[in-house]
């Protein structure tokens, strides 16, 4: 087992229902674009980013307000738990298809750029989630509510975003 790190955070809310996280999301995003403030930027003791999609069907730009920790390289890693839901969320669906999504962008508080999204697998995976669950041990409930794999991202920058 993994020691926890700086970005330790215990779980003091109620796990939304999965019907709710869509507009939980949404007013998340909204405010995140209104302002840099930190009370936006960093709830629940979690740094938090935009990620943008594009739907593999509908060709429409998706966003989604994540939170990031931070792999020993200091990499960005999102994870895919959609609460322990048996389907994966819509945003991995959508950044897994490479045809639609072969970059995306991330917006984090102060910062944009494009990313080539890395979904671990194998001991990567192994490592990251053992580090990761030490600092934010819900993810495990998560896992054990459903039979999927809950899958991590890694968010390295690409290049910057020019607006």
């Amino acid at each position: 087992m993994s020691e926890p790190s700086d970005q330790r955070v215990e779980q003091e809310w109620e796990t939304p229902s999965h019907e709710e996280i869509p507009t939980i999301t949404k007013m998340h995003v909204a405010g995140m674009e209104a302002t840099n403030a930190d009370e936006a930027w960093v709830v629940a003791g979690m740094h938090h980013v935009i990620i943008h999609t594009i739907g593999r069907k509908s060709g429409n730009e998706h966003k989604v307000s994540l939170p990031v920790w931070k792999d020993p390289q200091g990499l960005r890693i999102v994870v895919a738990s959609f609460a322990g839901h048996d389907q994966h969320p819509s945003w991995f669906v959508n950044l897994r298809d490479r045809t639609a999504n072969p970059q995306v962008r991330v917006r984090s508080q102060h910062h944009d750029y494009w990313c080539e999204p890395e979904i671990l697998e194998g001991d990567d995976y192994a490592q990251t989630w053992a580090a990761l669950t030490a600092d934010r041990a819900w993810y495990n409930d998560y896992q054990a509510r459903t039979e999927r794999t809950i899958p991590l991202v890694r968010l390295p920058e690409t290049r910057p975003y020019d607006a």
